[in-house]
């Protein structure tokens, strides 16, 4: 995991700061400071990206789930250099693969109702010239981190100074209800999470067992009980009960890529939308 992370890094232009920040264990609740993560990239950046792109060629026939080859690897290294997270380089299309693909289609708008575990024609065109998410900046906006997540469409985003560092799938709020916890005759719910502004302020490392279930390694943003947190699975569908569910080997490293803090806008802003 820690060599997929570091090639990710590398890939996607990240800063040496951010590497170390991941890779060293920075801190000691898991949080990174302003200082250390995510510094503006150098200013070649664009042109890499450029460049990075006309490099990339499509394959000309639709990738499949499962399969393995150089069209697997190019795409997820161009997934990679956009800020998605594939997992490990190695032309293996697996599961973090998969959720990288979930996560550009989101983006994209191209759809993930049909055919959701194949990289299409179209898909692999989007990837030499993709949309660009951009902040939907909260009012009072006061940090240089944004954690922008999109209902709408299941997406997470997060920026640091407007520059995009990582985009996942989520699966947020099912909006269904449930037996309510020490009372399994009484209905509790709709779960839904809630729009609005937030702070990353309290990581638990590991799993944390929580009146609803388990989470993995969560970065609270509403007391101890709505968190942006590992979980299996986290299907294309809002199934969460409440909280922001992100892929298990992106929340391995979540939580190091932004600062967490309890004082007043230290922490990672955190805006969810598009739902409530």
């Amino acid at each position: 995991m820690r060599q997929a992370v570091r090639r990710w890094l590398t890939g996607a232009g990240a800063t040496a700061a951010v590497g170390a920040a991941i890779l060293g264990g920075a801190g000691t609740s898991g949080a990174a400071t302003n200082s250390a993560v995510g510094r503006a990239a150098p200013a070649h950046a664009a042109q890499a990206a450029k460049q990075a792109a006309l490099a990339y060629v499509p394959s000309g026939h639709v990738i499949v789930y499962g399969q393995h080859g150089p069209a697997v690897r190019r795409m997820q290294r161009r997934l990679a250099e956009l800020h998605y997270y594939p997992g490990k380089v190695d032309g293996q299309f697996g599961q973090s693969t998969l959720e990288a693909v979930w996560a550009f289609k989101e983006i994209q708008h191209l759809g993930t109702t049909r055919d959701p575990n194949t990289a299409g024609i179209a898909f692999q065109h989007r990837l030499v010239n993709p949309r660009i998410p951009r902040p939907v900046y909260p009012r009072g906006r006061h940090n240089a981190y944004l954690i922008d997540v999109n209902q709408n469409i299941e997406a997470l985003v997060l920026f640091h100074n407007g520059k995009v560092v990582l985009i996942s799938h989520v699966s947020s709020g099912g909006r269904y209800t449930y037996p309510c916890p020490g009372d399994p005759s009484a209905t509790c719910g709709p779960a839904i999470t809630p729009d609005g502004k937030y702070q990353a302020h309290w990581f638990h490392r590991g799993w944390m067992q929580v009146p609803l279930g388990e989470m993995y390694n969560p970065v609270f943003f509403i007391g101890g009980a709505y968190a942006i947190h590992g979980d299996i699975p986290v299907p294309l569908q809002a199934v969460s009960h409440g909280c922001v569910r992100i892929p298990m080997d992106v929340a391995n490293f979540f939580h190091r890529l932004i600062p967490i803090s309890e004082r007043a806008g230290k922490g990672a802003e955190i805006y969810i939308w598009g739902r409530t």
